[in-house]
């Protein structure tokens, strides 16, 4: 994805208070149209409570348009209102929950469509947390449990959005024993990267490419690209997985990776977007 105008703002789920006070200073403006999205919450009294929660935590920031949008079991994604709202949207926040739920009622929508247009033409901010920074890329992963995730067939992974496209995204990524399920996934598919996210931290990604951090924690990037051998497509079911020559680098802030390059990278001090 050469020439990307939009940028993409995803925290790996925790205290969520850093993402909106960022995506509110990036946007830089009160009058800023700024679009909630909750589907990812499984119940639907949850999902309004989240989709308000969030609305009132950009209010008190001084954001005076602020919206809710509902898309679930009985409120379809395309309708009128929700085009023209998302044609206006500086800003779309997903919420954390269950990634497999913000696919299933978007991917092939025609909301899904205008916001692939509008991130690629238009300098508006694509955020989320958790399940809402997940859902990125064109694959996500869904499951894998600890050591249990270095077994063929425990991890799984699914088609996300494809704001990005090549990187695996995944979030609480230290708190929850993540490293195996994302090593998995770049062995078996060596031409991604993988992006793992620690609560409380996450990630600016501009261009399509340069991924720079936010917060105080650590990202983890896994390249599989110098990868001299995997068994991951020929081992049996239920078998644990063998690779070699894996690498693995931290990130945190004032530091950078390009994904083209496979690049890590100090950020010059005048150049910082990203503030802890």
């Amino acid at each position: 994805m050469d020439n990307v105008k939009g940028r993409l703002i995803a925290l790996g789920g925790g205290d969520d208070d850093g993402l909106i006070k960022l995506i509110k200073s990036e946007i830089c403006g009160i009058q800023s149209h700024i679009e909630v999205i909750a589907t990812a919450t499984p119940q639907a009294l949850d999902a309004v409570d989240s989709g308000n929660a969030y609305k009132e935590a950009f209010e008190e920031l001084g954001c005076e348009n602020v919206r809710f949008m509902r898309i679930d079991e009985e409120h379809e994604a395309d309708t009128s209102e929700n085009i023209t709202r998302i044609g206006k949207a500086d800003v779309i926040f997903f919420t954390g929950g269950d990634q497999l739920r913000l696919a299933h009622f978007l991917q092939g929508t025609k909301l899904l469509e205008l916001m692939h247009r509008r991130y690629l033409e238009e300098d508006i901010i694509i955020s989320g947390t958790s399940a809402g920074a997940a859902v990125m890329s064109d694959r996500m992963i869904y499951n894998g449990y600890g050591h249990y995730s270095l077994i063929r067939g425990e991890m799984k992974t699914a088609h996300g959005f494809g704001f990005i496209k090549k990187v695996y995204i995944d979030s609480h990524f230290a708190e929850r024993g993540r490293f195996g399920r994302l090593a998995h996934a770049v062995a078996h598919d060596p031409d991604y990267i993988g992006i793992g996210l620690s609560e409380e931290t996450g990630v600016i990604i501009t261009e399509g490419n340069q991924v720079e951090v936010f917060g105080t924690g650590v990202v983890t990037i896994i390249d599989a690209s110098d990868v001299r051998f995997s068994n991951t497509r020929q081992v049996e079911e239920s078998e644990p997985i063998a690779v070699e020559n894996l690498k693995m680098h931290l990130l945190v802030n004032g530091y950078r990776y390009c994904l083209k390059e496979h690049l890590f990278q100090p950020i010059p001090q005048e150049n910082r977007k990203a503030e802890a």
